[in-house]
């Protein structure tokens, strides 16, 4: 167990969007081993809904950020450790062994690593000193899409990033991928030093990729020495930023309701998003208060226009009821998908004061 002068080890699990970091954390803290550990979640865009897709146990600790992408996710993190750190002290929580950071698919790795190994990003605060004495970058993890993959690394530097980093890639997907890949071939010209692992491969075990030596750039492509210093010399200035966009081309909006809508409607809208009418569509993912059964919320996914299976939870994972849907994606018709939400909202209220 470790006393609370031990530095605690961190595990930064990155990964684009929609590539399965969120399943892999349901299935790490599910594990009895993992009992004593900790989750921060770092979200992209105003509104959180990860946090509820998690399904933790009421002793166990976990957070959401949803700091700026560029300077405060940084800062977030920091923010998120040192409260877990006074917790802890406090003995509002219970012990804690590891930390596990689940980053945002669109997060660049390098000044998130930066916060947290020796020589980066430099204190602001007594709050930076605490979290450097309390707290170590153990490893990072990056789940790699056999799907997707590749044409993520085609348009978005995050992906490759989040590769170079990586001690560790999973590759998830391969049961379902119809294209067979040496893909630990491929990406080992991204990041020699990554061990590569299947998802779906017999054995595979997250538990033991999870270790207790600090986080090391050596061996890894030049790239990734360039990259931090690059952080390091260049300190992100204050400025405005909206926090559902990324560059000047991705942006997530939402959908809610506390209406909960017929089963039909909720088909017709997925069917839609997902449609390939939706070319800029990236990501969804949601909770659905569905009007057969308003207490057992419908989650849904979609990576691009690839739907996931639907699956309906026993209950609420939380006080917040009602429908929370984000789209993530570039130049998708807010205004129509809008439109269209409101309509099938509001035929919903209809089809209800018609059955009351």
């Amino acid at each position: 167990m470790k006393q609370f002068y031990d530095p605690v080890a961190v595990t930064l699990l990155t990964g684009f969007l929609g590539s399965g970091k969120t399943t892999l954390i349901n299935e790490l803290v599910s594990d009895p081993r993992m009992h004593e550990t900790a989750v921060i979640i770092n979200e992209f865009g105003s509104i959180a809904i990860d946090h509820d897709l998690v399904r933790t146990g009421s002793e166990r600790y976990i957070r959401t950020t949803t700091g700026c992408l560029c300077c405060s996710a940084t800062s977030d993190i920091r923010t998120s450790l040192f409260e877990l750190h006074e917790a802890r002290m406090k003995g509002a929580i219970g012990p804690i062994s590891r930390v596990v950071i689940e980053t945002t698919g669109l997060a660049d790795p390098a000044p998130i690593i930066n916060s947290l190994i020796p020589g980066g990003a430099p204190a602001t605060a007594l709050r930076d000193h605490a979290v450097a004495r309390h707290f170590y970058l153990q490893g990072v993890i990056t789940t790699f899409d056999t799907i997707d993959g590749r044409s993520t690394l085609a348009s978005f530097i995050e992906g490759w990033k989040q590769l170079a980093f990586a001690d560790a890639v999973i590759l998830t997907k391969t049961d379902i991928a119809e294209e067979k890949r040496n893909w630990a071939r491929e990406l080992a010209v991204l990041n020699p030093a990554a061990r590569f692992h299947d998802r779906n491969g017999p054995g595979f075990d997250l538990v033991s990729l999870l270790g207790e030596t600090p986080y090391s750039v050596s061996q890894k492509a030049e790239d990734v020495n360039g990259w931090l210093a690059m952080e390091r010399l260049s300190p992100h200035p204050e400025h405005d930023h909206d926090p559902n966009r990324h560059g000047d081309e991705i942006e997530a909006f939402y959908l809610t309701s506390e209406t909960p809508l017929d089963p039909d409607a909720i088909g017709i809208l997925l069917g839609v998003l997902v449609s390939p009418q939706n070319r800029g569509l990236i990501r969804m993912k949601g909770l659905v208060a569905l009007s057969d059964d308003p207490e057992r919320p419908m989650v849904i996914h979609a990576v691009q226009h690839r739907m996931d299976p639907t699956v309906r939870l026993p209950q609420w994972p939380g006080e917040e009821r009602g429908t929370r849907i984000v789209l993530i994606g570039m130049d998708l018709p807010q205004q129509q998908i809008r439109a269209l939400f409101d309509a099938l909202v509001a035929r919903s209220k209809k089809s209800r004061r018609k059955t009351a």
